[in-house]
């Protein structure tokens, strides 16, 4: 067996910093929390410890594309290693980091470090292999996590030998945990097309679900008092055993063991694809490690609804024929189980993480919608750039043949306008960053894109769009000039401000080209849909300007949970205005 900490090697842990340091000098100042002084050939950023020199390339939307293997740093006049934790430490004060969070914080970035070292010391998958590897390879490939956050590979509470079962790059088979939970603290829901029980038996399987049945006897229980749910192994050993053992001791918890499927852990890190069994749903389970920002848990009297929210987004999607049209479609998370702990309830309010310790749902998988020719792929990939400095997108750019103008325009067809149309035909936004999208690629060209996370990250921000009753939760209340930052922050600042330096790096698309084309896209939809004209004069997509929300500032705010997730809106932190690259 290979030594866990085998990766932590002094040459590998070096590019890792170098690495960090680069995102953190690029975006703390696109934030603007940084304001680095020019200098011959570059930039100075200076604390009364450090001074950091760099070069860096600006582009369109405040985006500093920093040169990693220009920076320097120096100490009294000498060069010093380039260190993110001494670069955090150095800065806190800067940073707004307070005192107590500032070590948390830390912890983070260090286990964000060691997470890129794994990466860089697994075996080299250069660009080229990923443009016709399959969907879980491209999973399991993916170096960066969240382009914006600095510290996006917390994780805090795995251990190395947990990092290396449960950590998605590693790529590793994972059988679940399964409990039975007595039925009267227990709230089961699903989709009106499925029954609970069928959905069960077809995705455990008659020989599996006789053994669960046979353990509830035999601890002399009726398995017909029970529901079973499937439980992350991390979740058991570490929270579910210990702080649900009167629970367990009373019997309302049987422990079952593991199911027969491996499942592989995807970017979200607490939902599992079936490898198995591929057409079976994905598993989303909750997992109480904090990671960017929030402890990962779900929510029972969450799962009570989410099957429903996704009935209705479903139903919609399905029967608008713009969305349609562009083949735009969504996962459905067709079934939720979640355990209600009667102590913790009582002694804790509705937001607490103690009450989102032990709750699963089930989405369902993309591949049985396939056609023929068409494969998968994370939008994410579309940022991932091999060790070699080569991007994804730009291999698959020239293994379509296309003009990258066209491949790019597919990719908006496919990504942008959908979400643009939701927006002004319902005021309806998703949380589209590139692990909540899957892309259907067709000779290495995005043909469609699959939305998923729907019922815990959609919101309605119209008072006069029309919900089910048990969907109404997602109403939000935003005001007017806030709407659009759904496509401005989420797409615009947080997607294509990194992907637009890409592919001007590889000569395929310079700035003014890759935004013209994002343009023209707006312009021709909006001309194509004329009766939403008096919404598209409402929110503006060509305003001059729109606001810097700033998503660092809130993780360094409070990193034990960024926004109140009750009034999201309210939480945002903005800080002056970006120039729109589309206005004009």
């Amino acid at each position: 067996m290979t030594e866990p900490t085998a990766h932590l090697q002094p040459d590998v842990w070096a590019v890792a910093n170098r690495a960090l340091v680069r995102k953190a000098l690029a975006e703390f100042t696109h934030e603007r929390i940084f304001e680095p002084i020019a200098t011959g050939n570059g930039f100075l950023l200076a604390n009364p410890v450090s001074n950091y020199y760099f070069e860096a390339k600006l582009y369109p939307l405040h985006h500093w594309e920093v040169d990693a293997a220009s920076i320097r740093r120096t100490k009294d006049g000498a060069e010093a290693p380039v260190d993110a934790l001494d670069f955090i430490t150095e800065f806190h004060e800067q940073l707004g980091i307070g005192a107590d969070m500032l070590p948390v914080y830390l912890e983070e970035i260090s286990s964000t470090l060691a997470s890129s070292a794994y990466k860089l010391a697994k075996p080299d998958l250069i660009a080229a292999d990923l443009v016709h590897a399959d969907f879980q390879t491209i999973e399991a490939a993916m170096t960066e996590g969240h382009p914006c956050f600095v510290a996006n590979n917390g994780r805090l509470g795995f251990g190395v030998n947990d990092y290396r079962a449960f950590a998605p790059e590693t790529g590793a088979a994972v059988r679940l945990t399964w409990i039975a939970a007595r039925a009267d603290r227990t709230t089961v829901s699903h989709s009106t097309t499925i029954s609970y029980d069928e959905f069960l038996r077809d995705e455990l399987g008659p020989d599996t679900l006789q053994r669960f049945a046979e353990r509830i006897r035999a601890v002399g229980e009726d398995p017909a008092g029970y529901r079973l749910m499937p439980v992350h192994p991390w979740q058991w050993e570490n929270k579910t055993s210990i702080t649900f053992a009167a629970d367990i001791a009373q019997r309302h918890i049987i422990h079952l063991g593991a199911s027969d499927d491996d499942y592989q852990p995807q970017q979200s890190i607490r939902t599992f694809f079936n490898r198995s069994h591929p057409e079976r749903a994905y598993v989303k389970t909750a997992l109480s490690v904090l990671n960017m920002g929030f402890m990962r848990g779900l929510s029972p009297t969450y799962m009570e609804k989410t099957p429903a929210i996704n009935d209705w987004v479903y139903g919609l999607v399905e029967n608008d024929v713009t969305l349609k049209r562009y083949g735009f479609s969504v996962l459905r998370e067709i079934a939720a189980v979640g355990y209600h702990n009667t102590y913790y309830e009582a002694a804790t309010p509705k937001i607490s993480p103690y009450r989102k310790m032990l709750a699963a749902l089930w989405r369902e998988s993309p591949l049985p919608a396939l056609d023929s020719g068409e494969r998968l792929a994370t939008m994410a990939s579309l940022l991932h750039v091999d060790r070699h400095g080569t991007p994804l997108a730009a291999a698959l750019i020239r293994e379509s043949g296309l003009a990258p103008a066209a491949w790019m325009r597919a990719y908006l067809d496919a990504y942008l306008v959908p979400l643009l149309h939701s927006f002004y035909a319902y005021e309806l936004v998703y949380m589209p960053h590139g692990e909540n999208l899957i892309l259907v690629l067709r000779d290495a060209v995005p043909s469609r894109v699959i939305m998923k996370d729907i019922a815990e990250e959609i919101a309605v921000l119209s008072p006069s769009t029309e919900l089910s009753a048990d969907a109404e939760r997602v109403r939000a209340d935003v005001p007017d000039d806030e709407k659009l930052l759904s496509i401005f922050t989420d797409v615009f600042d947080c997607i294509f401000r990194f992907l637009s330096p890409l592919l001007d790096r590889e000569g395929l698309l310079t700035p003014e080209e890759f935004w013209a084309v994002v343009r023209d896209s707006v312009r021709d939809y909006q001309a194509a849909t004329p009766e939403l004209a008096d919404a598209f004069a409402k929110y503006d997509m060509f305003a001059p300007e729109f606001a810097l929300s700033c998503l660092n500032r809130l993780q360094l705010r409070n990193n034990q949970q960024m926004v109140d997730l009750t009034d999201v809106a309210s939480s945002l932190v903005f800080i002056g205005t970006l120039e729109n690259p589309i206005c004009g």
